[in-house]
């Protein structure tokens, strides 16, 4: 990425979780990112274009904290805990920016550019579910591609509504996430 555009997203990142969505202006992020008002309008359209950039860094940090946390070695189970602690702990550590990119999104109309921002995630799932049902752990019916998108969906609605709708206690958090392990091995019906 472009390191005047990465500047922009970071600065951006900054500026609405500071001022909020509304009250940020496109003079406050190009302040902070140190660049000309002309630059920021080379690589976006209004504020609110930033969004999906901002998203798609989100989506990276996801990546990378599951493959730091997804061990090869370890067995399917440990492993969707694993999965379900990463998504977890990223929508804790980044609760403002995951509640701010939602908001933004939808008041910005780029909601159609979330399936090709989360393209990567869902492979990486997709493909994930594949090797266990060829491991002969899911059950035959499974449709990777598919299940792949329920799952994500399934982990973030969960870590979304523990950290950005409530402050969750960590005795919550670690129960929603024991549930939706126990729910999801069950719905994939993971062999024992």
């Amino acid at each position: 990425m472009d390191n005047k555009k990465e500047r922009i997203i970071h600065a951006a990142i900054d500026v609405f979780c500071e001022k909020g969505i509304e009250k940020a202006k496109v003079s406050d992020i190009v302040k902070k990112a140190g660049i000309a008002q002309g630059t920021f309008y080379i690589y976006f359209s209004s504020k609110l274009a930033v969004m999906p950039s901002i998203a798609q860094v989100m989506v990276e940090k996801m990546l990378v904290e599951i493959n730091n946390k997804v061990k090869n070695s370890d067995s399917f189970i440990d492993q969707l805990k694993s999965v379900i602690e990463a998504v977890f702990s990223i929508t804790k550590d980044f609760r403002e920016i995951q509640a701010m990119i939602y908001a933004g999104l939808a008041s910005a109309e780029f909601l159609q550019e979330w399936e090709t921002i989360y393209s990567p995630y869902y492979a990486w799932m997709s493909e994930f579910l594949s090797l266990a049902k060829e491991n002969n752990i899911l059950r035959d019916t499974v449709d990777p591609d598919q299940t792949a998108v329920i799952l994500i969906g399934l982990i973030e609605s969960v870590a979304e509504q523990t950290f950005l709708y409530s402050h969750g206690d960590r005795d919550m958090a670690e129960i929603k996430k024991n549930e939706v392990l126990n729910f999801v091995l069950h719905g994939l019906g993971v062999k024992f």
